[in-house]
Protein backbone atom coordinates (compact mmCIF):
# COMPACT_ATOMS: atom_id res chain seq x y z
CA UNK A 1 0.00 0.00 0.00
CA UNK A 2 1.24 3.33 -0.92
CA UNK A 3 -0.05 7.01 -0.11
CA UNK A 4 -0.73 9.87 -2.42
CA UNK A 5 1.25 12.95 -2.34
CA UNK A 6 -0.28 15.22 0.17
CA UNK A 7 -2.30 13.07 1.80
CA UNK A 8 -2.52 10.19 4.65
CA UNK A 9 -4.08 7.79 2.77
CA UNK A 10 -3.24 4.42 1.38
CA UNK A 11 -3.04 4.03 -2.60
CA UNK A 12 -2.97 0.38 -3.62
CA UNK A 13 -0.49 -1.48 -5.74
CA UNK A 14 -1.90 -2.54 -9.03
CA UNK A 15 -1.01 -6.28 -9.26
CA UNK A 16 0.01 -6.93 -13.13
CA UNK A 17 -2.03 -9.96 -13.52
CA UNK A 18 -5.86 -8.38 -13.52
CA UNK A 19 -7.61 -6.95 -16.11
CA UNK A 20 -8.66 -3.62 -16.48
CA UNK A 21 -12.11 -3.02 -17.80
CA UNK A 22 -12.07 0.61 -16.95
CA UNK A 23 -9.29 3.56 -16.84
CA UNK A 24 -10.26 6.71 -15.96
CA UNK A 25 -6.75 9.10 -16.25
CA UNK A 26 -6.11 12.55 -14.95
CA UNK A 27 -10.00 13.39 -15.28
CA UNK A 28 -10.55 16.97 -14.30
CA UNK A 29 -14.10 19.05 -14.34
CA UNK A 30 -14.82 22.20 -13.04
CA UNK A 31 -17.67 24.63 -12.97
CA UNK A 32 -18.42 28.01 -12.71
CA UNK A 33 -16.35 28.92 -9.04
CA UNK A 34 -16.04 24.98 -8.06
CA UNK A 35 -12.98 22.87 -9.10
CA UNK A 36 -15.25 19.66 -8.78
CA UNK A 37 -13.02 16.99 -9.66
CA UNK A 38 -9.26 16.87 -9.94
CA UNK A 39 -6.45 15.05 -11.85
CA UNK A 40 -8.46 11.64 -10.82
CA UNK A 41 -6.69 8.35 -12.39
CA UNK A 42 -9.17 5.22 -11.55
CA UNK A 43 -8.93 1.80 -12.10
CA UNK A 44 -11.84 -0.99 -12.20
CA UNK A 45 -11.30 -4.42 -12.89
CA UNK A 46 -12.81 -7.25 -14.95
CA UNK A 47 -16.29 -8.44 -12.91
CA UNK A 48 -15.37 -6.84 -9.48
CA UNK A 49 -17.29 -4.40 -7.78
CA UNK A 50 -15.59 -1.07 -7.04
CA UNK A 51 -17.34 1.38 -3.83
CA UNK A 52 -16.45 4.65 -4.34
CA UNK A 53 -17.24 6.43 -1.37
CA UNK A 54 -16.54 10.09 -0.09
CA UNK A 55 -18.60 12.74 2.22
CA UNK A 56 -21.76 14.74 0.02
CA UNK A 57 -19.40 17.34 -2.51
CA UNK A 58 -16.23 15.17 -2.39
CA UNK A 59 -17.01 14.74 -6.15
CA UNK A 60 -17.73 11.02 -6.39
CA UNK A 61 -20.90 11.66 -8.45
CA UNK A 62 -19.26 14.41 -11.20
CA UNK A 63 -16.77 11.74 -12.05
CA UNK A 64 -19.68 9.16 -12.88
CA UNK A 65 -22.02 11.41 -14.46
CA UNK A 66 -18.63 11.94 -16.53
CA UNK A 67 -18.35 8.27 -16.88
CA UNK A 68 -21.79 7.59 -17.95
CA UNK A 69 -22.03 10.82 -20.53
CA UNK A 70 -24.18 13.64 -18.70
CA UNK A 71 -21.15 16.11 -18.16
CA UNK A 72 -17.84 16.13 -20.14
CA UNK A 73 -14.31 16.13 -18.69
CA UNK A 74 -12.54 19.17 -19.14
CA UNK A 75 -9.12 17.26 -19.72
CA UNK A 76 -7.94 13.47 -19.14
CA UNK A 77 -8.66 10.11 -21.04
CA UNK A 78 -11.34 6.77 -20.35
CA UNK A 79 -10.09 3.45 -21.41
CA UNK A 80 -13.00 0.76 -22.18
CA UNK A 81 -11.08 -2.45 -21.97
CA UNK A 82 -8.19 -1.08 -23.57
CA UNK A 83 -9.25 1.11 -25.86
CA UNK A 84 -9.70 5.11 -25.43
CA UNK A 85 -13.43 6.17 -25.60
CA UNK A 86 -14.69 9.57 -26.49
CA UNK A 87 -18.41 9.68 -24.00
CA UNK A 88 -20.25 12.69 -25.24
CA UNK A 89 -23.89 11.85 -24.30
CA UNK A 90 -25.48 9.52 -22.28
CA UNK A 91 -26.62 7.31 -25.77
CA UNK A 92 -22.75 7.02 -26.64
CA UNK A 93 -22.34 5.76 -22.89
CA UNK A 94 -24.88 3.30 -23.30
CA UNK A 95 -23.79 2.47 -26.86
CA UNK A 96 -20.40 1.74 -25.25
CA UNK A 97 -21.95 -0.75 -22.51
CA UNK A 98 -21.45 1.49 -19.77
CA UNK A 99 -24.65 2.51 -17.85
CA UNK A 100 -25.91 4.45 -14.71
CA UNK A 101 -28.88 3.79 -12.58
CA UNK A 102 -29.50 7.11 -10.28
CA UNK A 103 -30.59 6.91 -6.74
CA UNK A 104 -33.76 9.09 -8.35
CA UNK A 105 -34.82 6.08 -10.19
CA UNK A 106 -35.09 7.24 -14.46
CA UNK A 107 -38.44 5.16 -15.36
CA UNK A 108 -41.63 5.91 -16.42
CA UNK A 109 -44.92 4.70 -14.18
CA UNK A 110 -47.56 4.06 -16.92
CA UNK A 111 -45.48 1.85 -18.97
CA UNK A 112 -44.75 -1.86 -18.30
CA UNK A 113 -41.85 -3.55 -17.40
CA UNK A 114 -41.02 -4.69 -20.93
CA UNK A 115 -41.80 -1.02 -22.42
CA UNK A 116 -39.24 0.50 -19.56
CA UNK A 117 -36.75 -1.82 -20.73
CA UNK A 118 -36.60 -1.52 -24.35
CA UNK A 119 -37.62 2.21 -24.31
CA UNK A 120 -35.81 3.68 -27.29
CA UNK A 121 -34.42 0.73 -28.64
CA UNK A 122 -37.76 -1.50 -29.16
CA UNK A 123 -37.53 -4.62 -31.87
CA UNK A 124 -39.50 -4.04 -34.89
CA UNK A 125 -40.81 -5.67 -37.40
CA UNK A 126 -38.54 -6.24 -40.50
CA UNK A 127 -40.42 -3.18 -42.48
CA UNK A 128 -39.23 -0.95 -39.42
CA UNK A 129 -42.35 0.84 -38.48
CA UNK A 130 -44.05 -1.44 -35.84
CA UNK A 131 -42.97 -2.91 -32.66
CA UNK A 132 -42.73 -6.40 -32.56
CA UNK A 133 -44.44 -6.64 -28.94
CA UNK A 134 -44.02 -10.14 -28.59
CA UNK A 135 -40.42 -10.44 -28.98
CA UNK A 136 -40.02 -7.52 -26.81
CA UNK A 137 -42.07 -9.15 -24.20
CA UNK A 138 -40.19 -12.33 -24.81
CA UNK A 139 -36.46 -10.66 -24.69
CA UNK A 140 -37.66 -8.75 -21.43
CA UNK A 141 -39.02 -12.49 -20.07
CA UNK A 142 -35.41 -13.84 -20.95
CA UNK A 143 -33.33 -11.02 -19.41
CA UNK A 144 -35.72 -11.39 -15.76
CA UNK A 145 -35.34 -15.17 -16.19
CA UNK A 146 -31.40 -14.53 -16.07
CA UNK A 147 -31.49 -12.19 -13.32
CA UNK A 148 -33.62 -14.45 -11.29
CA UNK A 149 -36.62 -11.92 -11.53
CA UNK A 150 -40.32 -13.41 -10.70
CA UNK A 151 -42.52 -10.42 -11.58
CA UNK A 152 -44.18 -10.25 -14.61
CA UNK A 153 -42.76 -8.15 -17.99
CA UNK A 154 -46.48 -6.26 -18.65
CA UNK A 155 -46.70 -5.18 -15.50
CA UNK A 156 -46.49 -1.41 -14.97
CA UNK A 157 -43.70 0.20 -12.88
CA UNK A 158 -46.23 2.13 -10.52
CA UNK A 159 -47.26 -1.45 -9.52
CA UNK A 160 -44.29 -2.19 -8.24
CA UNK A 161 -41.98 -1.99 -5.13
CA UNK A 162 -39.02 0.40 -5.02
CA UNK A 163 -36.86 -2.74 -5.23
CA UNK A 164 -38.70 -4.04 -7.81
CA UNK A 165 -38.35 -0.59 -10.14
CA UNK A 166 -34.32 -1.06 -8.88
CA UNK A 167 -34.00 -4.67 -10.77
CA UNK A 168 -35.87 -3.20 -13.23
CA UNK A 169 -33.36 -0.41 -13.68
CA UNK A 170 -30.33 -3.49 -14.20
CA UNK A 171 -32.61 -5.43 -16.34
CA UNK A 172 -32.72 -2.32 -18.45
CA UNK A 173 -28.30 -2.05 -18.09
CA UNK A 174 -28.36 -5.74 -18.85
CA UNK A 175 -30.65 -5.39 -21.73
CA UNK A 176 -28.29 -2.98 -23.54
CA UNK A 177 -25.14 -5.91 -22.82
CA UNK A 178 -23.99 -2.88 -20.43
CA UNK A 179 -20.08 -4.20 -19.05
CA UNK A 180 -20.01 -1.66 -16.47
CA UNK A 181 -22.62 -0.67 -14.06
CA UNK A 182 -22.50 2.49 -11.57
CA UNK A 183 -25.79 2.32 -8.86
CA UNK A 184 -25.94 5.39 -7.41
CA UNK A 185 -26.80 4.77 -3.51
CA UNK A 186 -29.27 1.96 -4.68
CA UNK A 187 -30.30 0.69 -1.41
CA UNK A 188 -31.80 4.22 -0.09
CA UNK A 189 -35.35 3.36 0.34
CA UNK A 190 -34.84 -0.53 0.39
CA UNK A 191 -35.37 -2.83 4.06
CA UNK A 192 -33.47 -5.55 4.46
CA UNK A 193 -34.50 -7.57 3.03
CA UNK A 194 -34.88 -6.14 -0.56
CA UNK A 195 -30.88 -4.78 -0.10
CA UNK A 196 -30.15 -8.20 0.43
CA UNK A 197 -32.01 -9.85 -3.16
CA UNK A 198 -30.03 -6.45 -4.81
CA UNK A 199 -26.50 -7.71 -3.37
CA UNK A 200 -27.15 -11.56 -4.73
CA UNK A 201 -28.06 -9.61 -7.74
CA UNK A 202 -24.85 -7.72 -8.14
CA UNK A 203 -22.48 -10.81 -7.37
CA UNK A 204 -24.08 -12.81 -9.84
CA UNK A 205 -23.18 -10.32 -12.12
CA UNK A 206 -19.49 -9.60 -11.15
CA UNK A 207 -19.55 -13.66 -11.29
CA UNK A 208 -20.73 -13.03 -15.36
CA UNK A 209 -17.74 -10.52 -15.76
CA UNK A 210 -19.82 -7.07 -14.95
CA UNK A 211 -17.80 -4.24 -13.61
CA UNK A 212 -19.91 -2.59 -11.29
CA UNK A 213 -19.44 0.82 -9.46
CA UNK A 214 -20.77 1.35 -6.26
CA UNK A 215 -21.17 4.29 -4.44
CA UNK A 216 -22.95 4.15 -1.02
CA UNK A 217 -22.61 5.70 2.26
CA UNK A 218 -23.30 2.70 4.53
CA UNK A 219 -20.61 0.96 5.95
CA UNK A 220 -21.69 -2.32 6.79
CA UNK A 221 -23.04 -2.74 2.71
CA UNK A 222 -19.72 -1.79 1.81
CA UNK A 223 -17.84 -4.30 3.98
CA UNK A 224 -20.12 -7.19 2.55
CA UNK A 225 -20.18 -6.42 -0.76
CA UNK A 226 -17.69 -4.92 -2.27
CA UNK A 227 -13.62 -5.89 -3.31
CA UNK A 228 -12.13 -2.47 -3.26
CA UNK A 229 -12.92 1.13 -2.05
CA UNK A 230 -11.56 3.94 -3.86
CA UNK A 231 -12.22 7.55 -1.52
CA UNK A 232 -12.67 10.35 -2.65
CA UNK A 233 -12.05 13.99 -1.05
CA UNK A 234 -12.77 17.52 -2.43
CA UNK A 235 -12.87 16.52 -5.61
CA UNK A 236 -9.73 14.24 -5.53
CA UNK A 237 -8.94 10.65 -5.26
CA UNK A 238 -7.07 10.13 -2.27
CA UNK A 239 -7.22 6.02 -1.91
CA UNK A 240 -7.44 2.71 -3.18
CA UNK A 241 -7.76 0.07 -1.48
CA UNK A 242 -8.73 -3.89 -1.08
CA UNK A 243 -11.76 -4.16 1.12
CA UNK A 244 -10.46 -6.65 3.22
CA UNK A 245 -7.50 -4.35 4.12
CA UNK A 246 -9.56 -1.74 5.38
CA UNK A 247 -11.48 -0.88 8.56
CA UNK A 248 -14.39 2.29 9.22
CA UNK A 249 -12.06 4.01 10.92
CA UNK A 250 -9.41 4.05 7.85
CA UNK A 251 -12.38 4.95 5.25
CA UNK A 252 -13.54 7.24 7.47
CA UNK A 253 -10.43 8.81 8.47
CA UNK A 254 -9.91 8.85 4.71
CA UNK A 255 -13.27 11.01 3.51
CA UNK A 256 -13.24 13.55 6.24
CA UNK A 257 -9.72 13.89 6.52
CA UNK A 258 -10.06 13.56 10.33
CA UNK A 259 -10.84 10.45 13.11
CA UNK A 260 -14.32 10.68 13.73
CA UNK A 261 -14.29 8.68 17.41
CA UNK A 262 -17.71 8.46 17.93
CA UNK A 263 -20.04 7.91 15.04
CA UNK A 264 -22.78 8.19 17.40
CA UNK A 265 -22.58 10.66 20.11
CA UNK A 266 -25.00 10.19 22.90
CA UNK A 267 -25.41 12.06 25.68
CA UNK A 268 -27.39 10.67 28.66
CA UNK A 269 -30.07 12.28 29.97
CA UNK A 270 -32.23 12.10 32.98
CA UNK A 271 -35.86 11.32 31.26
CA UNK A 272 -38.68 13.48 32.16
CA UNK A 273 -42.67 13.60 32.45
CA UNK A 274 -44.38 12.01 29.25
CA UNK A 275 -45.27 14.40 26.54
CA UNK A 276 -46.67 12.15 24.30
CA UNK A 277 -49.78 9.17 24.86
CA UNK A 278 -51.20 7.35 22.00
CA UNK A 279 -53.45 5.05 22.25
CA UNK A 280 -54.67 2.68 19.25
CA UNK A 281 -53.79 4.46 16.70
CA UNK A 282 -55.54 3.58 13.27
CA UNK A 283 -55.11 4.84 9.75
CA UNK A 284 -56.29 2.76 6.63
CA UNK A 285 -54.71 -0.77 6.17
CA UNK A 286 -50.96 -0.02 7.02
CA UNK A 287 -51.82 1.59 10.54
CA UNK A 288 -53.45 -1.23 12.50
CA UNK A 289 -53.52 -0.45 16.37
CA UNK A 290 -50.54 1.31 17.69
CA UNK A 291 -50.05 2.65 21.44
CA UNK A 292 -47.13 4.03 22.85
CA UNK A 293 -45.43 6.97 24.96
CA UNK A 294 -42.25 9.46 24.27
CA UNK A 295 -40.70 11.03 27.80
CA UNK A 296 -39.44 14.60 27.35
CA UNK A 297 -35.79 14.38 26.68
CA UNK A 298 -35.85 10.86 25.50
CA UNK A 299 -34.83 9.28 21.95
CA UNK A 300 -37.41 6.61 20.78
CA UNK A 301 -35.98 4.77 17.94
CA UNK A 302 -38.57 3.21 15.71
CA UNK A 303 -37.75 0.40 13.79
CA UNK A 304 -39.23 -2.22 11.06
CA UNK A 305 -39.40 -3.19 7.43
CA UNK A 306 -40.41 -0.90 4.70
CA UNK A 307 -43.95 -0.54 4.65
CA UNK A 308 -44.38 -1.67 8.49
CA UNK A 309 -46.15 1.16 9.04
CA UNK A 310 -43.38 3.38 10.93
CA UNK A 311 -44.17 6.70 8.46
CA UNK A 312 -47.70 6.04 8.94
CA UNK A 313 -47.96 6.69 12.51
CA UNK A 314 -45.37 9.75 11.69
CA UNK A 315 -48.13 11.20 9.67
CA UNK A 316 -51.23 10.83 11.83
CA UNK A 317 -49.46 12.82 14.59
CA UNK A 318 -48.44 15.10 12.23
CA UNK A 319 -51.96 15.37 10.70
CA UNK A 320 -50.84 14.29 7.44
CA UNK A 321 -53.37 11.17 7.35
CA UNK A 322 -56.43 10.84 9.36
CA UNK A 323 -56.38 9.18 12.75
CA UNK A 324 -59.41 6.86 12.21
CA UNK A 325 -60.01 6.02 16.18
CA UNK A 326 -57.15 6.46 18.37
CA UNK A 327 -56.23 8.77 21.03
CA UNK A 328 -53.23 11.17 21.27
CA UNK A 329 -52.43 12.59 24.54
CA UNK A 330 -49.82 16.28 24.67
CA UNK A 331 -48.66 16.74 28.02
CA UNK A 332 -51.59 14.82 29.33
CA UNK A 333 -54.13 16.56 27.35
CA UNK A 334 -56.62 14.57 24.24
CA UNK A 335 -56.29 16.38 21.23
CA UNK A 336 -57.64 15.92 17.89
CA UNK A 337 -55.46 16.59 15.35
CA UNK A 338 -56.79 16.85 12.18
CA UNK A 339 -54.05 18.95 9.89
CA UNK A 340 -50.23 20.07 10.07
CA UNK A 341 -50.77 23.20 11.74
CA UNK A 342 -53.15 21.81 14.50
CA UNK A 343 -49.99 19.66 14.78
CA UNK A 344 -47.56 22.12 14.94
CA UNK A 345 -50.23 24.42 17.53
CA UNK A 346 -49.51 21.28 20.01
CA UNK A 347 -45.90 21.44 19.60
CA UNK A 348 -45.42 18.64 17.37
CA UNK A 349 -42.65 18.62 14.11
CA UNK A 350 -42.12 16.01 11.44
CA UNK A 351 -38.97 16.26 9.27
CA UNK A 352 -40.26 13.99 6.88
CA UNK A 353 -38.45 11.05 4.65
CA UNK A 354 -38.08 12.64 1.32
CA UNK A 355 -36.63 16.34 1.97
CA UNK A 356 -36.35 17.08 -1.56
CA UNK A 357 -40.23 16.32 -2.27
CA UNK A 358 -41.85 17.45 1.04
CA UNK A 359 -39.52 18.86 3.08
CA UNK A 360 -37.40 21.95 0.81
CA UNK A 361 -38.28 24.16 -1.51
CA UNK A 362 -35.35 23.56 -3.90
CA UNK A 363 -35.46 26.46 -5.91
CA UNK A 364 -35.83 28.82 -2.92
CA UNK A 365 -33.11 30.08 -0.58
CA UNK A 366 -31.23 28.93 2.74
CA UNK A 367 -32.57 31.83 3.95
CA UNK A 368 -36.48 31.35 3.20
CA UNK A 369 -36.50 27.36 3.83
CA UNK A 370 -34.54 27.52 7.25
CA UNK A 371 -37.41 30.76 8.28
CA UNK A 372 -40.27 30.15 6.68
CA UNK A 373 -42.25 29.38 9.97
CA UNK A 374 -40.47 32.49 11.28
CA UNK A 375 -42.59 34.73 8.23
CA UNK A 376 -45.47 35.52 10.72
CA UNK A 377 -43.98 36.21 14.19
CA UNK A 378 -41.23 38.60 12.31
CA UNK A 379 -43.63 40.96 10.21
CA UNK A 380 -45.22 43.77 10.81
CA UNK A 381 -48.19 45.33 8.73
CA UNK A 382 -47.34 42.54 6.34
CA UNK A 383 -44.28 43.43 5.88
CA UNK A 384 -41.34 40.59 6.79
CA UNK A 385 -38.57 42.49 8.99
CA UNK A 386 -35.37 40.79 6.97
CA UNK A 387 -33.35 42.17 9.42
CA UNK A 388 -33.89 39.73 11.87
CA UNK A 389 -34.90 36.81 9.87
CA UNK A 390 -31.17 37.25 8.32
CA UNK A 391 -30.05 37.34 11.96
CA UNK A 392 -31.89 34.19 13.07
CA UNK A 393 -30.80 32.26 10.01
CA UNK A 394 -26.83 33.17 10.32
CA UNK A 395 -27.40 32.05 13.66
CA UNK A 396 -29.24 28.40 12.58
CA UNK A 397 -26.58 28.16 9.89
CA UNK A 398 -23.41 28.52 12.88
CA UNK A 399 -25.60 26.80 15.15
CA UNK A 400 -25.87 23.74 12.88
CA UNK A 401 -22.48 23.92 10.97
CA UNK A 402 -24.61 23.98 7.73
CA UNK A 403 -22.11 24.95 4.75
CA UNK A 404 -23.79 27.34 2.15
CA UNK A 405 -22.15 30.02 0.55
CA UNK A 406 -24.05 32.53 1.45
CA UNK A 407 -27.84 33.04 2.89
CA UNK A 408 -29.61 33.26 -1.01
CA UNK A 409 -27.96 30.03 -2.34
CA UNK A 410 -30.44 27.78 -3.37
CA UNK A 411 -31.39 24.66 -1.00
CA UNK A 412 -31.78 22.55 -4.12
CA UNK A 413 -27.48 23.46 -4.22
CA UNK A 414 -26.73 22.20 -1.38
CA UNK A 415 -25.12 18.59 -0.08
CA UNK A 416 -27.77 16.36 1.23
CA UNK A 417 -26.67 16.51 4.19
CA UNK A 418 -26.71 20.09 4.36
CA UNK A 419 -30.62 20.31 3.26
CA UNK A 420 -31.13 18.62 6.50
CA UNK A 421 -29.86 20.71 8.35
CA UNK A 422 -31.50 23.26 7.07
CA UNK A 423 -34.75 21.32 7.41
CA UNK A 424 -34.13 20.76 10.77
CA UNK A 425 -33.31 24.52 11.54
CA UNK A 426 -37.02 25.41 9.85
CA UNK A 427 -38.24 23.16 13.06
CA UNK A 428 -35.79 24.76 15.87
CA UNK A 429 -37.41 27.69 15.32
CA UNK A 430 -41.03 27.10 16.23
CA UNK A 431 -39.17 25.04 19.77
CA UNK A 432 -41.12 21.58 19.55
CA UNK A 433 -42.10 19.54 22.54
CA UNK A 434 -41.80 16.77 20.10
CA UNK A 435 -39.74 15.93 17.12
CA UNK A 436 -40.21 12.77 14.52
CA UNK A 437 -37.59 11.99 12.37
CA UNK A 438 -38.64 10.06 9.06
CA UNK A 439 -34.96 9.21 7.93
CA UNK A 440 -33.49 11.78 9.12
CA UNK A 441 -29.74 10.71 7.96
CA UNK A 442 -30.80 9.04 4.32
CA UNK A 443 -28.47 9.34 1.61
CA UNK A 444 -25.51 11.74 3.60
CA UNK A 445 -22.69 11.20 4.58
CA UNK A 446 -20.82 10.05 7.61
CA UNK A 447 -19.58 13.03 8.69
CA UNK A 448 -23.16 14.87 8.32
CA UNK A 449 -24.63 12.08 9.78
CA UNK A 450 -22.33 12.18 13.01
CA UNK A 451 -23.35 15.92 13.00
CA UNK A 452 -27.02 15.35 12.53
CA UNK A 453 -26.79 12.83 15.62
CA UNK A 454 -24.94 15.10 17.58
CA UNK A 455 -27.80 17.55 16.93
CA UNK A 456 -30.88 14.73 17.97
CA UNK A 457 -28.86 13.96 20.99
CA UNK A 458 -28.42 17.93 21.96
CA UNK A 459 -32.15 18.18 21.24
CA UNK A 460 -33.25 15.59 23.67
CA UNK A 461 -31.30 16.99 26.22
CA UNK A 462 -32.76 20.25 26.34
CA UNK A 463 -35.84 17.94 26.42
CA UNK A 464 -37.27 17.54 22.89
CA UNK A 465 -39.23 14.02 23.28
CA UNK A 466 -38.45 12.58 20.13
CA UNK A 467 -39.27 9.44 17.52
CA UNK A 468 -36.99 8.66 15.20
CA UNK A 469 -37.48 5.90 12.30
CA UNK A 470 -34.56 4.77 10.49
CA UNK A 471 -34.04 1.90 8.52
CA UNK A 472 -30.48 1.76 9.66
CA UNK A 473 -30.17 -0.67 12.98
CA UNK A 474 -26.87 0.63 14.00
CA UNK A 475 -28.00 4.28 13.85
CA UNK A 476 -31.34 3.11 15.50
CA UNK A 477 -28.86 1.30 18.36
CA UNK A 478 -26.80 3.94 18.20
CA UNK A 479 -28.34 6.65 19.36
CA UNK A 480 -31.62 5.41 21.12
CA UNK A 481 -32.96 5.07 24.85
CA UNK A 482 -35.31 2.81 24.02
CA UNK A 483 -36.30 1.27 20.87
CA UNK A 484 -40.10 0.38 19.49
CA UNK A 485 -40.19 -2.15 16.26
CA UNK A 486 -43.42 -2.43 13.92
CA UNK A 487 -44.91 -5.37 11.83
CA UNK A 488 -47.69 -5.17 9.65
CA UNK A 489 -49.31 -2.04 11.29
CA UNK A 490 -48.28 -3.21 14.84
CA UNK A 491 -46.31 -2.78 17.12
CA UNK A 492 -44.66 -6.04 18.23
CA UNK A 493 -41.87 -4.89 20.79
CA UNK A 494 -40.23 -2.97 23.07
CA UNK A 495 -36.48 -2.77 24.06
CA UNK A 496 -34.48 -0.80 26.68
CA UNK A 497 -31.63 0.67 24.84
CA UNK A 498 -29.42 -2.41 26.98
CA UNK A 499 -31.69 -4.75 25.93
CA UNK A 500 -31.58 -4.23 22.36
CA UNK A 501 -29.53 -6.40 19.18
CA UNK A 502 -29.60 -6.18 15.46
CA UNK A 503 -30.76 -10.07 15.72
CA UNK A 504 -33.68 -9.19 18.48
CA UNK A 505 -35.26 -6.36 16.21
CA UNK A 506 -35.03 -8.23 13.37
CA UNK A 507 -36.62 -11.08 14.66
CA UNK A 508 -39.78 -8.52 15.92
CA UNK A 509 -39.80 -7.11 12.62
CA UNK A 510 -40.29 -10.23 10.64
CA UNK A 511 -42.55 -11.74 12.89
CA UNK A 512 -39.99 -14.74 14.21
CA UNK A 513 -39.78 -13.07 17.72
CA UNK A 514 -41.61 -15.26 20.69
CA UNK A 515 -43.04 -14.75 23.67
CA UNK A 516 -41.75 -11.24 23.71
CA UNK A 517 -44.50 -8.93 23.94
CA UNK A 518 -44.47 -5.74 23.75
CA UNK A 519 -41.86 -4.57 26.92
CA UNK A 520 -39.19 -6.94 25.21
CA UNK A 521 -38.79 -9.20 28.20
Amino acid sequence: MVFRRGHSSPIKIIMADQTYRLELKNITKSFPGVLAVQDVTLHAYVGEILALVGENGAGKSTLMNILSGAFSADCGTILLDGQEVKITSPRRAQELGIAMIHQELALIPQMTVAQNIFLGREPLFAAGTLVNIKKMMDDAQDILNQLGLDFAVNALISDLSIAQRQMVEIAKAISTKSRVIILDEPTSALSERESGKLFNLMRSLREQGVTLIYISHRMEEIFALSDRVAVMRDGQLVGVAPTKELTVGTIVQMMVGRELKDFFPKTETQRGCVTLEVQNLRSGARLKDASFTLYKGEIVGLAGLVGSGRTEIARVLFGADKNEGGEIRVDGQSVKIHSPQEAIRHGIGLVTEDRKVQGLFLGQSVRSNASVSLFQRLSRLGFLLYGKIDQWTRGAIQQLNIRASNLEQRAGNLSGGNQQKVVIARWLAVNPKILILDEPTRGIDVSSKAEIHSLISELAAKGVAILMISSELPEILGISDRILVMREGQLTAEFSRAEATQGRIMQAATGQLQNEGLNGS
